[in-house]
């Protein structure tokens, strides 16, 4: 698997694995109609770096980094994570996830926080927690999941 920085020519591809999660709506706290070109901006603006994890030239997952603050915290990176659906339990996702926090080590960051992890997200929370990431925060009901009601969502942080 190679990771590397997402270009304006990745975008198609890209769309193709968020927009199904998305829409989804058991994941993200983000608005499961929203349109490709939204999820897009979202995805690849401005404020964050971003990278797709390919395999004989095809993507198959993509992350962002960001500080997850401004000013004092911006030594605390963010990151959002995603996956083809074609490739679940293949360790993209863990690829990912260790090239994220080599990638903010290099740029100074500190640690790495996930600001809202919903609690039925039993696979990315054993992921997390296998990579040192622990629960510091609990959000109650937090997240309205379209299947599960209202659930917990979690903050997950890591010092690198």
């Amino acid at each position: 698997m190679k990771i590397r920085k997402g270009e304006a020519s990745d975008a198609a591809a890209i769309s193709g694995i968020i927009l199904p999660t998305i829409c989804a709506g058991a994941t993200y706290a983000l608005d499961p109609d929203m349109s490709e070109a939204d999820a897009l901006a979202y995805w690849m603006g401005p404020d964050k770096e971003t990278f797709v994890a390919e395999e004989d030239a095809v993507i198959l997952g993509t992350y962002y980094i960001r500080p997850n603050q401004a000013g004092g915290g911006r030594h605390v990176s963010n990151c959002g994570y995603m996956t083809s659906a074609t490739a679940t339990g293949r360790g993209i996702a863990r690829g990912m996830c260790e090239h994220s926090m080599d990638y903010a080590r290099s740029k100074g960051y500190r640690a790495m926080q996930f600001n809202f992890v919903v609690r039925t997200n039993e696979r990315a929370l054993r992921l997390w927690q296998s990579l040192g990431f622990e629960v510091v925060g609990r959000l109650p009901l937090a997240f309205r999941h379209p299947t599960a009601g209202y659930v917990d969502a979690l903050v997950m942080y890591r010092q690198l």
